[in-house]
């Protein structure tokens, strides 16, 4: 693949779930995806084979860890500059406390995430 240079605010939007904003690079070997979380919105702990990076660019998310209802579940809050390594099959889901931008980054790229799966 050549290099290439892309400018966010061209890339499409799309809504794969209530209160949830996204837009995606894909390349052959990872997956950048700009969302914007809006107040309310929750996904459930899910998991997946790809390696997770989620940096919190503005706002405050709650994220669920650890298997339900195990001694490995815990919460933990995020704001603005922190960021979160999950890897991979790591069981965790999300709840934006604010308006909240992330910059989630996946290896290797995937078509459908937890939040595709709702």
């Amino acid at each position: 693949m050549n290099a290439r240079v892309i400018t966010l605010a061209d890339l499409p939007t799309d809504s794969p779930m209530p209160l949830i904003d996204r837009q995606r690079i894909i390349a052959d070997q990872m997956m950048v995806s700009r969302v914007v979380l809006h107040k309310g919105f929750r996904v459930e702990r899910h998991a997946h084979d790809n390696e997770q990076i989620a940096i919190v660019l503005s706002g405050r998310v709650k994220f669920l860890l650890g298997e339900a209802g195990t001694q490995t579940e815990h919460e933990e809050i995020l704001v603005g500059s922190q960021a979160i390594v999950l890897p991979s099959n790591t069981p965790h889901g999300a709840h934006a406390i604010e308006e909240t931008t992330i910059l989630d980054l996946f290896s290797p790229p995937s078509e459908k995430t937890g939040i595709d799966q709702g």
